[in-house]
């Protein structure tokens, strides 16, 4: 099995690894010259720190955590989640709270994945920009490479979403965001939000959500237009000196309506773009990457179509979720007033759990084609503690290295570490496919095997 990945960002190359593992042939082109050193994201949510660690890369993530999360205090003023902005996440108050969030910067978490790719002789071609993209019946054809099937993971201006004429419907900009590495002096208020919009600066760092500003601007954040933007925003005049890398981005929400056109297929940004409010971007392509590869290495037509049926309402959801967090950070007095009653919402444990779920991913939960009555059957399973007949103990992760499904239960398994769970089969992207409780029969159903293996 031969297939393209357009794009060697996170999703890309984690794509191709887990294509590389499930027995395929990937190769991935990109028209950059290399990684890219750009921060833009600074974490991932706990399903993909999950999906990272079943394939041992977590002493890599947790290399970077530590930092990522002084970053966080220091940018933000609060090392809670948020909604909005409004920080009343408390980790320790969910209900699952050993699931984390990993706080690595996307460029440092692209250098580990690019080194796992390549640990798996996964071949990536830079400096190679897609320019043609034809499909029949056989495969794919583009830039005279012939594939059995192409996955467009090249970002939220996808060439692939183009070429291959996908429907990107959805909403307009409400807001453009800028950040950038400078130093910032002047008569400054407080960090967070104003009546004009965020600001947020510090330690060679500003950063701005201005909903004055929607025109479009192309090349490198200038020191005048950061300038411009932090008067608009909170009314005043700053310097702006010893200008670095920065990004720009809106937060237009839009979502292609099929992630599957014939033999082209779309994961991540080029799939679904919308605000980086709660820091969910990343986590999504990264289960979409998990959630498609071994599927695309199987081949099998029905189980292709579980792709978008899966993916479209996690990427749905979590559209809607910013859309309403864009609302809640828009100036103005009716703002104001709904902000505040949300935030009371939110000191509530139940709510605050809510929204834990919401923005974390943990509340996903796929429809499998069969009935399972145990409630954890499609949901996402955790690195279990596992304890074996012979009293030695491991996790789940130590047998989810090789990326092929895997079955606990006894007699090998005598403890999972849950009074809920004794038995279960788990798909390669973590998916827990079938499970049965303590008193139930272990013996895992025809259907649920034939359907995933």
């Amino acid at each position: 099995m031969d297939v393209i990945v357009v794009g060697a960002g996170p999703v890309g190359v984690l794509l191709a690894a887990e294509l590389k593992l499930a027995g395929a042939d990937p190769v991935v082109i990109e028209k950059r010259e290399g990684p890219s050193g750009e921060p833009r994201a600074r974490g991932i949510g706990p399903l993909a720190t999950e999906a990272l660690v079943r394939r041992g890369l977590g002493p890599e993530l947790a290399e970077h955590d530590e930092r990522g999360r002084a970053d966080k205090l220091r940018d933000h003023g609060s090392a809670k989640g948020h909604f909005a902005s409004i920080f009343k996440i408390d980790q320790d108050a969910q209900e699952e709270p050993d699931r984390r969030f990993t706080l690595i910067w996307q460029n440092e978490l692209e250098k580990i994945l690019l080194d796992y790719a390549r640990s798996l002789d996964v071949e990536i071609r830079y400096g190679t920009e897609l320019t043609d993209l034809h499909q029949d019946g056989d495969g794919v054809i583009a830039n005279g490479l012939r594939a059995d099937y192409l996955v467009g993971c090249d970002g939220g201006h996808s060439t692939v979403r183009t070429l291959a004429g996908f429907q990107f419907p959805g909403t307009p900009p409400l807001m453009t965001v800028r950040r950038v590495a400078a130093q910032v002096t002047g008569e400054l208020p407080p960090p967070g939000r104003l009546d004009n919009g965020i600001l947020y600066y510090g330690d060679g760092m500003v950063a701005t959500f201005d909903f004055s500003d929607l025109d479009r601007h192309d090349g490198p954040i200038t020191a005048e237009e950061m300038r411009a933007s932090i008067k608009r925003v909170a009314g005043v005049d700053a310097t702006v000196t010893d200008v670095g890398d920065g990004l720009r981005f809106t937060d237009q929400a839009r979502q292609v309506t099929t992630y599957r056109r014939g033999r082209v297929f779309l994961a991540g940004d080029a799939a679904h773009v919308h605000s980086p409010n709660g820091g969910q971007g990343l986590n999504l392509g990264l289960m979409d990457a998990v959630n498609l590869g071994w599927k695309l290495a199987n081949g099998r037509n029905e189980l292709l179509g579980t792709y978008h049926a899966e993916r479209h309402p996690v990427g749905a959801a979590v559209l809607h979720n910013t859309r309403a967090q864009s609302a809640l950070l828009r100036p103005g007095p009716h703002t104001d007033a709904l902000r505040d009653i949300v935030s009371d919402l939110m000191d509530i444990p139940d709510v605050v759990r809510y929204f834990g779920r919401m923005t974390s991913g943990l509340g996903t939960r796929h429809e499998l084609p069969y009935r399972v009555d145990h409630p954890l059957a499609g949901t996402y399973c955790p690195d279990l503690r596992l304890t074996y007949a012979d009293g030695s103990h491991g996790r789940l992760s130590d047998l989810t290295r090789a990326g092929g499904p895997v079955q606990i239960g006894p007699p090998e398994v005598i403890s999972t570490g849950r009074n809920d769970l004794a038995a279960a089969l788990i798909r390669p992207d973590g998916v827990i496919a079938w499970a049965a409780a303590p008193g139930d029969s272990h013996e895992t159903p025809a259907i649920a095997r034939s359907t995933w293996q």
